[in-house]
């Protein structure tokens, strides 16, 4: 009864801080920290993009089939994108496109499954996430959370565990305050009336001491208290997730929208030594599940994907982090070749495209592609799992590295896949 009681008013007088960091930090607990090979920055199209109205447009091939949309030069020979890119067509040498990409699960739910693990899903084995697998392989300094991920996670750490599970940050809204609960402190709180409260529940601990041997869970949530203090406390770490502190000017290159905001903290992150950062924004704010309207919604969403991805690749590049940054964006599926009685375009898995930049990757090149419309690969077909395979590679991570499952069973970090040869 005395242990549930010291668990009680430690929980207590944590949350009345406004700190709920510590539960994060005792389910991420790591292996001594090593310095990460690269960090990456995975930004999920959610909804299915419509490759052939962005980065794979097929001019010459029936008007029911190529769309609205014109082709524009890009600043490297041969490479022609969407018209609605123009930021993207001038960074075209710090990027590459991966067209042909083929899998046959055409399912929201199933294909984000596939594209956030390189996993073909199955109903035996939960796999990893890739924020998760690096938050295993490269932890953070003990001041700042590995993996974040912006606006929610949706796979999770699979067999891996919840101590590599992603702190889950809200999406951002230009002038809007912007909090992270356990990392930004209530209304009315400073932080030397957080440290008064702390020397608070130091002296509870002490008091409760004795007691420790009762319960080690308990005993260990001391630590990470720790932790999450030192996290709190510590200016760079808040400083990471204040938007308010950027330039307004550096803010809008980014574009005010959810997306654009998400990105600009993304490079926050990256730029505070977080390893990892996953960009999913909720349906409701950014989806490309046009199944109606396709032409005019790409009207809005392009040219918003267009100015954030520039003004990130472009940030990185000037605090040079762009080399040490691997960045992939891409969706769950493609849209099918004809456009639909409604407009849109449906659900198409059989060909869809990706974008990569940074790390070691060689950008300026077009690596694989699709037939006259845009159906089907028309030679060399890549997988999920090669593109993971490949993001992997250029964050410094062996794609057939072995882990164990929650039950000891080994398991490869990816089934299929190897890296795509001509990106490196």
């Amino acid at each position: 009864m005395m242990t549930f009681k010291r668990r009680e008013m430690l929980r207590i007088g944590m949350l009345g801080t406004g700190l709920s960091l510590s539960q994060y930090l005792r389910m991420h607990a790591a292996e001594t920290p090593n310095a990460p090979k690269r960090s990456g920055i995975f930004i999920f199209l959610e909804g299915g993009p419509s490759h052939q109205d962005s980065f794979d447009l097929k001019p010459d091939a029936p008007v029911e089939v190529r769309g609205e949309f014109k082709p524009i030069a890009t600043n490297v020979e041969g490479i022609q994108i969407c018209e609605h890119l123009p930021q993207l067509a001038s960074r075209a040498d710090k990027y590459a496109i991966i067209r042909g990409i083929t899998h046959n699960v055409p399912d929201h739910g199933l294909g984000k499954k596939y594209l956030l693990t390189g996993n073909k899903p199955s109903q035996t084995v939960s796999y990893p996430e890739y924020g998760s697998v690096v938050s295993h392989e490269h932890p953070s300094d003990p001041n700042l959370p590995t993996y974040v991920s912006i606006d929610e996670s949706f796979v999770g750490p699979g067999y891996l565990g919840t101590q590599y599970s992603a702190l889950t940050a809200a999406k951002p809204r230009h002038g809007i305050p912007y909090s992270v609960r356990g990392i930004s402190l209530e209304e009315g709180l400073t932080v030397d009336r957080y440290k008064s409260q702390k020397r608070l529940l130091d002296d509870l601990d002490i008091a409760f001491k004795g007691f420790e041997d009762l319960d080690d869970q308990v005993a260990g949530m001391d630590r990470f208290t720790e932790q999450a203090y030192d996290i709190i406390s510590a200016p760079r770490t808040r400083a990471a997730f204040d938007l308010s502190q950027e330039d307004p000017a550096e803010s809008d290159r980014f574009g005010k929208h959810e997306f654009g905001q998400s990105l600009l903290l993304s490079a926050r992150l990256i730029e505070a030594g977080v390893h990892f950062v996953t960009v999913r924004l909720r349906p409701a704010e950014f989806d490309f599940d046009t199944h109606s309207e396709n032409f005019p919604r790409l009207r809005t969403l392009l040219p918003a994907f267009d100015r954030a991805l520039a003004g990130l690749i472009d940030r990185l590049q000037e605090r040079d982090l762009l080399s040490s940054t691997a960045i992939m964006a891409a969706g769950e599926f493609g849209r099918t070749p004809k456009i639909n009685a409604s407009g849109g375009r449906d659900h198409w898995a059989r060909a869809m495209c990706a974008v990569m930049a940074g790390g070691e990757m060689k950008g300026g090149q077009v690596v694989g592609a699709t037939d006259a419309t845009a159906s089907e690969p028309d030679s060399t077909g890549y997988k999920p799992d090669d593109v993971a395979a490949s993001f992997f590679k250029n964050i410094g991570i062996e794609s057939k590295t072995e882990f164990a499952t929650n039950v000891g069973r080994p398991i490869t970090l990816l089934r299929d896949g190897s890296p795509i040869r001509e990106l490196f």
